[in-house]
């Protein structure tokens, strides 16, 4: 066995912060401390910084600076646009995908328990969009859809283009929350005609506890927080100047170094995904082979659970996740890979494994190295059997 090292494959729940963008941050702690709405030059300062950050993010996906709200999270972002849009709308309803993060799904159930009508489109073994069941649905008025650009079980990568060309078609608002794809798939949000999108600052080695919305001029929705006159009145409350400048910083190494580090992360997924699947028996690869993002793997491991197979490489100093890190109730129900059809058996073993822009080709061999072991030590004692015979 290789000498014990710690490896992080969780970058999908959280990255950490970029030393840039910590550095970035600190003068809004200590010395331009004001609230942007002072008059002195301390409040000037911070106005200023938060209106680079605003440029700054309306820029990575070709917005108007006065399009980009900030929030607290992506979570923030989409509660407020999916309750703002139906709040403002006659037409009470909307449409998402059956693969959405739990900050859409939750929130479009407790719009249904209060009389929205929602409806679910389906998805592919793979975790495309079905665009006959999307034009199926759009037979009928609503006032919103809502498809994620990449899914952050699977990563499969959504036609976003298309999606939102239909929407327009159709005259329905458009939105998709883009916090896992930010980093690694080009939007231009006036080309592709979407009308809002949401991104958030730790998935991108920013700060914690910071988001954006971006809505599109022209669009009715209603006001979020009620307060203060800050983000134009929609969403009131003290800015949080060091964590947007932090966003603000996040973005611009994003627009810097994307393009390198997408590619060799890419590289080692692939590599990744080739050793697994050469070297361990009974496994399956979810979500689009292909057209997913550049750090996702998600496999599943038969006749073993992904509880056991993550607290076993735990103890190695992997980090791994057996499904989406912002709910609780993922192993044996999600939804991502019940929706593909993915067996009962083949979903509890299944494990997450998110590359990072730390992440080496000794931390794959060494992933592998013991996931192997792992694998087999778990088989050796499972009471389900592979192929009809005992598991080895």
């Amino acid at each position: 066995m290789a000498q014990y090292r710690d490896v992080y494959m969780d970058n999908a729940a959280t990255t950490y912060c970029n030393g840039e963008v910590f550095f970035a941050m600190q003068p809004y702690f200590i010395s331009s401390f004001g609230t942007p709405d002072s008059l002195h030059q301390i409040g000037a300062d911070a106005k200023q910084a938060i209106d680079d950050a605003r440029a700054s993010v309306a820029r990575i996906i070709n917005a108007d600076p006065e399009e980009i709200y900030f929030t607290s999270g992506a979570t923030e972002a989409n509660n407020w646009l999916i309750k703002g849009i139906v709040e403002a709308a006659e037409i009470k309803r909307v449409i998402v995908s059956e693969i959405e993060h739990p900050s859409i799904i939750e929130t479009t159930r407790w719009l249904a328990a209060n009389g929205v009508e929602v409806d679910y489109v389906k998805v592919d073994e793979n975790g495309i969009i079905s665009i006959p069941d999307l034009l199926a649905k759009l037979a009928k008025p609503a006032c919103l859809v809502s498809v994620m650009t990449a899914n952050h079980e699977v990563g499969t990568v959504q036609y976003i283009n298309t999606i939102a060309n239909i929407c327009a078609q159709n005259g329905v608002y458009f939105h998709t929350d883009a916090t896992q794809a930010i980093d690694s798939v080009h939007i231009d949000v006036k080309e592709m005609d979407i009308t809002a999108l949401s991104l958030s600052g730790h998935k991108i080695y920013g700060p914690k506890g910071v988001g954006a919305l971006y809505l599109k001029k022209g669009t009715r929705i209603a006001t979020f927080m009620h307060g203060g006159n800050q983000e134009h009145g929609y969403r009131a409350g003290t800015y949080n100047v060091p964590a947007i400048v932090g966003l603000g910083k996040a973005v611009e190494i994003c627009m810097r170094d994307n393009n390198v580090n997408n590619a060799r992360i890419k590289q080692l997924r692939d590599y990744f995904i080739k050793e697994v699947e050469s070297k361990i028996p009974a496994v399956k690869l979810n979500g689009h082979r292909t057209q997913r993002l550049a750090n996702n793997v998600n496999f599943s491991f038969q006749a073993i659970e992904g509880e056991s197979i993550t607290t076993l490489l735990a103890l190695q100093g992997i980090c791994a996740a057996t499904g989406s890190a912002s709910s609780n109730e993922w192993l044996s129900r999600s939804h991502v890979l019940q929706a593909m059809g993915v067996s009962d058996e083949m979903i509890n073993g299944s494990v997450r494994f998110t590359l990072g822009r730390s992440t080496t080709k000794e931390d794959i061999d060494y992933t592998v190295e013991h996931l192997i072991a792992v694998v087999h030590r778990l088989r050796a004692m499972s009471p389900l059997k592979i192929g009809g015979t005992k598991n080895v």
